[in-house]
């Protein structure tokens, strides 16, 4: 299919579908857990398996497409994405029993590649000036996506059953990927080198290690043999991986980019930011629906649950909106700065204040600020680090990174909220503050890390004019990858 030219906007509204249909199928399980465990007759251990197996499957997919993106066509790998989502979709949609919807769940996180694609496709196909904004609203319908899954899960399952939170998402893919086959040009910018296989296997195999012994951790215990010996396996891999991406003529993630400060400060903020928003967007539901005899909670069913997360949809969104202008006017890297605080505020507030369903929307509400905030901006910061032609791979570790901060989150804030439980079997009020605690301590740190991300520089042109960048936030790059000859501002 040849497309030579298609309407900006449109272009960025069939990548921006494509990216909620994602972020959807992300969460809309989690709330309802105990429902599938149910309809599809099985127990916690196994059911757990269908967000576990997401996760493993779109932490390898993830890079590796987007690699493929750069070198093979990035509206191509794009479709591609989709189309695995939506069969993936489909097929839990239709799911007999609990191993087919593990299967399908697997086959949905191969639609990771989703996202860097869609941060590669926006950079190539539009305007200059309209790419920091395109990007940033895109970034945005991450955390939106996320939220809205879980305000959405609880009505939908309850008047459609558990099988319509895969349906409506698939359909929504589907039509993302045949409009962006008839509709979004093939970009010119590739790299048009193979695939590495080494460096491919080594990548896989340490974070599945990594991955699996974290989100296993509170079940089998961190000190358990497998445990440890999947952590352990992870290191050595992990090593061995850094150690043949640094020798082979055509390393899958160029590592020299990695190491740019514009791109491993981004990576580090990710990681931060991954753990508290995943982490919180788990547990919260889990307390406000517990029954008020524990001492705590609300009692909250599925739905009302969800409906207590609305205003962080809400925010998350209105962020993207506008913070590429408010990077404009005051920079990236205080956007940052101020979007890890906010999220600090709205984690401490669920940490100590939420004895009322209404202090519970205004933690919701500050937290959507917070990590929209974040997420609208770190796209960018990635992307306006490195040439156009390693988009793909560079944004696809940066939103795999925080996948890899949302497990290990989630990991740690189940051994700190269980670690006592009350009789009925709720975990006791202190285990709540002991784990949100925690998270405003990581919220914090990420407000440190984006400190560390450099300023924003101007190229000083030929002619002795200066020409401001739009991506403020991060040192321009040529497309080779050196630092441009910049003063700072």
């Amino acid at each position: 299919m040849s497309v030579t030219h298609t309407s900006p906007r449109l272009t960025f509204a069939i990548v921006a579908i494509g990216v909620c249909s994602y972020s959807l199928l992300q969460s809309v399980s989690v709330p309802t857990m105990p429902l599938i465990q149910t309809e599809l007759e099985t127990d916690q251990a196994t059911g757990s398996w269908i967000l576990t197996a997401f996760l493993l499957s779109a932490s390898v997919a993830t890079p590796i497409i987007g690699r493929m993106g750069d070198s093979f066509g990035k509206r191509r790998m794009y479709v591609w994405s989709l189309a695995a989502l939506t069969a993936g979709a489909l097929l839990a949609a239709a799911a007999p029993s609990i191993e087919v919807m593990i299967g399908a769940r697997v086959l949905q996180g191969l639609g990771g590649g989703t996202l860097p694609l869609a941060f590669a496709i926006l950079r190539d196909e539009l305007p200059k000036e309209r790419v920091a904004g395109a990007i940033a609203v895109t970034s945005s319908l991450l955390s939106m996506g996320f939220a809205a899954g879980i305000v959405l899960a609880g009505p939908v399952a309850e008047t459609l059953g558990f099988r319509a939170l895969f349906l409506l998402p698939a359909l929504v893919a589907a039509g993302a990927a045949i409009a962006a086959l008839w509709l979004v040009p093939e970009s010119p910018v590739l790299t048009r080198e193979p695939i590495p296989l080494l460096p491919a296997v080594l990548l896989a195999g340490w974070l599945v290690a990594l991955l699996l012994g974290v989100s296993r951790a509170p079940s089998w215990g961190w000190t358990s043999p497998a445990t440890i010996g999947l952590l352990g396996a992870a290191v050595v891999l992990l090593a061995t991986w850094i150690r043949v991406e640094w020798t082979v003529r055509q390393p899958l993630v160029d590592l020299r980019l990695m190491g740019r400060r514009g791109v491993w400060t981004a990576n580090l903020v990710a990681l931060l930011i991954g753990i508290a928003m995943y982490a919180s967007f788990g547990f919260i539901p889990q307390l406000t629906q517990t029954p008020p005899s524990a001492g705590y909670g609300f009692g909250a069913s599925v739905t009302v649950a969800g409906y207590l997360m609305l205003p962080t949809a809400i925010t998350s969104f209105l962020c993207g909106l506008v913070s590429a202008r408010l990077a404009e006017l005051i920079g990236m890297r205080r956007i940052l700065v101020i979007g890890g605080l906010l999220t600090a505020v709205s984690l401490a507030m669920v940490a100590f204040v939420h004895d009322e369903p209404w202090q519970m929307c205004v933690a919701a509400g500050l937290s959507g600020f917070g990590t929209g905030l974040v997420f609208a901006n770190l796209a960018n910061a990635v992307v306006a680090a490195v040439p156009p032609e390693h988009t793909g791979v560079a944004t696809g570790m940066n939103a795999n990174i925080r996948t890899v901060g949302g497990t290990i989150g989630t990991a740690v804030m189940t051994s700190l909220v269980t670690a006592q439980t009350l009789p009925s079997g709720y975990p006791t009020e202190q285990g709540y503050v002991n784990g949100f605690g925690f998270l405003t301590v990581v919220a914090l740190g990420a407000a440190l890390a984006a400190m560390l991300i450099p300023l924003a520089p101007r190229k000083v042109a030929p002619a002795g004019r200066e020409v401001t960048y739009a991506n403020r936030g991060v040192a321009p790059v040529g497309r080779d990858g050196s630092e441009l000859p910049c003063r700072p501002t």
